[in-house]
């Protein structure tokens, strides 16, 4: 097995693609060590000790180190515990429900329901394909339409990344405001 190792635009999240599905489809982001019990890939990579987050995609992984924690030293131990884990044959998850990361989807009423609809088909097609690539995830969060402020949620490298806002503010909110007229501003939902 040959996982190749992509860096990202967050210094402290590394990308790893082990060659094979990890989730298929959707994402799953653990934040904390109890978190990633739900995954023995997590748990293990958490049992390391110097891991303190972990986020899976369809066919990759990121993992985002301590800060006093250094590549050099982390990353021959992460490949291993990801090795393990794919040659046992064991679950990527033991809870059946994966977090597809898709919203808080509060009711909204028909028109605004179809401006929800064309935020996140835009999500989908356009960006979330382009930062999934820096092995991140954007995730549509709410809409608030008396005021045209769509909520978004970072995940994998693009949590705490330092050019994320950047990201939010230049890229993604631009292309919505450009496609969806509705929308005046995009910001981040923390947690």
């Amino acid at each position: 097995m040959f996982i190749q190792t992509e860096t990202t635009p967050n210094p402290e999240v590394l990308k790893f693609l082990p060659g094979r599905e990890v989730l298929g489809e959707g994402a799953r982001e653990f934040r904390t060590p109890e978190e990633g019990d739900a995954s023995p890939l997590a748990k293990a990579l958490f049992d390391l000790g110097d891991v303190t987050r972990v986020f899976f995609g369809p066919d990759f992984l990121t993992v985002t180190k301590g800060e006093d924690a250094q590549w050099p030293h982390l990353k021959a131990p992460i490949l291993a515990a990801i090795m393990d884990h794919f040659t046992s044959g064991r679950p990527v998850l033991l809870d059946a429900a994966q977090d597809g990361g898709h919203d808080e989807d509060g009711v909204y009423d028909e028109d605004t329901a179809q401006i929800v609809a064309e935020i996140k088909e835009l999500l989908d097609t356009r960006i979330r394909p382009a930062v999934a690539q820096d092995g991140g995830d954007i995730v549509f969060s709410r809409f608030e339409p008396q005021t045209g402020v769509v909520w978004l949620h970072m995940r994998g490298a693009c949590s705490g990344c330092p050019s994320s806002s950047a990201t939010l503010k230049s890229g993604v909110e631009n292309m919505l405001k450009h496609y969806v007229p509705e929308v005046t501003r995009v910001e981040q939902t923390l947690g």
